[in-house]
């Protein structure tokens, strides 16, 4: 079925016709209307469409300049089914440097079950076909390339922000138009200078994974590891907290302590990701013996934290900070500082023996009263003796 063009297509067509350049890609092509736009001022164009008919109304309208081809998004590349054109000139530039412009209209409305029609249907809420797209596009353009697309309010404007700043991208709205009971938006998209700088390194696959105070982590994949790459907040107020989870990484990754370091620049940081569950959820679960295994670990990491003089800080609710998979590691050093009383161990005292965690460990059969916790807490503090140590 060929999308006929509407007005979501004029209203893409005039901003492809402003800042489309370079080698495009025209994704979802339709009849041809915004690949025959960018070849306006674009060197080559490869208009794709999932639907046969599309591709075939698409050919009629381009000329020699442009590639037409069935592909499910990305598809054509990722099968390397350009290397069954003939023109080898043509095979090269396919196989070669990445899109200058990507253009994309996509299905973007919600489901419906009544009226069936893959040019119209996003998805169940209308964005999930264009978070596919984001997922891949970053492989396809190039560091100083632009996305455009165009989309409705019915698709959930502030979802598709999300997935754009999700991948590590920045938009800039074009243009809006209000049409009966939805609006249109166009949308240029770049690479942020974090993400360029990454790729550079050769960093693939970056996506979000979650937000803190102060910082945003995503994942990526480096050297066929992933990893996680922590970033300070544009807003944040904190000065210094990344470089400082760096430094301190660094010199604990040499006690076993901490997730691997890889490498770090100005305003973020990248260490091997840490798979696993967090502390509570895992200690739920496990055994007493792996329980027993784990806390015994977790003390032995931060009685060499007191010996080093460095405080992690917030030991005494470690939810988030803990990760446990093959072992314990510990994660989030932004706030760590020297200091000449140390109070790693002590807080996590107070951790294990809180109403939460108490009653979790005695349904293992593992009994750590306030009690006993204060006690050891006070002969640690006059003697910081490996006798704590000793708590189960």
């Amino acid at each position: 079925m060929v999308y006929e063009p509407r007005e979501d297509s004029f209203l893409l067509q005039k901003e492809v016709l402003k800042y489309a350049r370079g080698k495009c890609l025209d994704i979802g092509t339709g009849s041809g209307i915004q690949a025959k736009a960018a070849l306006k001022n674009g060197e080559l164009v490869v208009a794709l469409d999932i639907d046969d008919k599309a591709v075939e109304e698409a050919k009629k309208h381009l000329g020699k300049r442009a590639v037409c081809a069935k592909s499910d998004l990305f598809e054509f590349f990722e099968k390397k089914k350009y290397s069954k054109i003939r023109d080898k000139r043509l095979r090269k530039i396919l196989s070669g440097p990445k899109f200058d412009t990507i253009i994309f209209n996509p299905p973007y409305l919600p489901e419906d079950a009544r009226l069936k029609d893959i040019t119209l249907d996003g998805g169940k809420k209308g964005y999930e076909i264009l978070e596919k797209f984001f997922s891949n596009v970053n492989s396809y353009l190039a560091p100083d390339g632009i996305i455009l697309i165009v989309f409705s309010s019915l698709t959930n404007k502030s979802k598709v922000d999300e997935i754009i700043k999700g991948r590590m991208l920045e938009r800039e709205q074009l243009s809006m138009q209000r049409i009966f009971f939805e609006e249109l938006y166009v949308y240029r998209i770049k690479k942020s200078a974090l993400l360029k700088e990454l790729e550079k390194k050769g960093v693939t696959g970056i996506k979000f994974l979650a937000r803190g105070k102060r910082g945003v982590v995503f994942t990526g994949t480096f050297k066929g590891r992933k990893i996680a790459i922590k970033a300070k907040k544009k807003e944040s107020m904190a000065i210094g907290r990344i470089e400082n989870e760096a430094n301190y990484l660094k010199l604990l990754n040499k006690k076993g302590i901490g997730p691997k370091f890889i490498f770090a620049g100005d305003g973020y940081l990248c260490y091997e990701f840490v798979n696993g569950k967090f502390i509570v959820d895992y200690l739920e679960k496990c055994s007493k013996a792996q329980a027993k295994s784990v806390l015994k670990a977790l003390f032995k990491q931060l009685y060499v934290l007191d010996q080093l003089k460095v405080d992690k800080e917030e030991m005494h609710h470690p939810f988030k900070h803990i990760i446990v998979g093959k072992k314990a590691v510990m994660i989030d050093f932004e706030r760590c500082h020297k200091t000449l009383a140390p109070k790693n161990v002590t807080q996590f005292l107070q951790f294990v023996s809180s109403d939460n965690l108490s009653s979790i460990l005695k349904k293992k059969g593992i009994s750590i009263s306030r009690q006993k916790a204060i006690r050891l807490a006070k002969q640690y503090k006059k003697d910081y003796s490996r006798n704590v140590l000793k708590i189960f």
